[in-house]
């Protein structure tokens, strides 16, 4: 979203857990030009703003705990169910497929949700 809008809009990022980011989401994202792997995986807990327009969710849980972080303000919640990668069981380029295949699915929903403008 960053790449695609820049600063038009504020984008936050959290996962379920927080923990370290994943070096096969690291080594995809690179392919496109996006250097995450500085980025510091955190959660929901750990927001320094709760205040949102859109919170979207990749997962069950995640959209289950978004439900409830949301449920006494006027935000909007989208649930955009993915494959979860990491349940790919394979050689490096089997799960580097897997890991490409969400890349790409996400990134052509958000072209679709928030098309570039111009």
């Amino acid at each position: 979203m960053r790449k695609l809008h820049g600063n038009r809009v504020f984008v936050d990022s959290v996962g379920v857990r927080a923990g370290t980011v994943d070096p096969f989401a690291v080594a995809v994202m690179a392919e496109i030009g996006i250097d995450i792997a500085a980025h510091q995986s955190k959660s929901f807990d750990e927001l320094d703003d709760t205040s949102f327009d859109l919170v979207v969710s990749l997962s069950p849980d995640a959209q289950h705990t978004a439900i409830e972080l949301t449920r006494a303000s006027a935000c909007e919640v989208e649930f955009w169910p993915v494959f979860d990668p990491t349940a790919v069981e394979g050689n490096r380029t089997e799960t580097l497929a897997a890991y490409r295949m969400v890349r790409d699915q996400l990134q052509k929903r958000i072209l679709e949700r928030f098309p570039r403008a111009g």
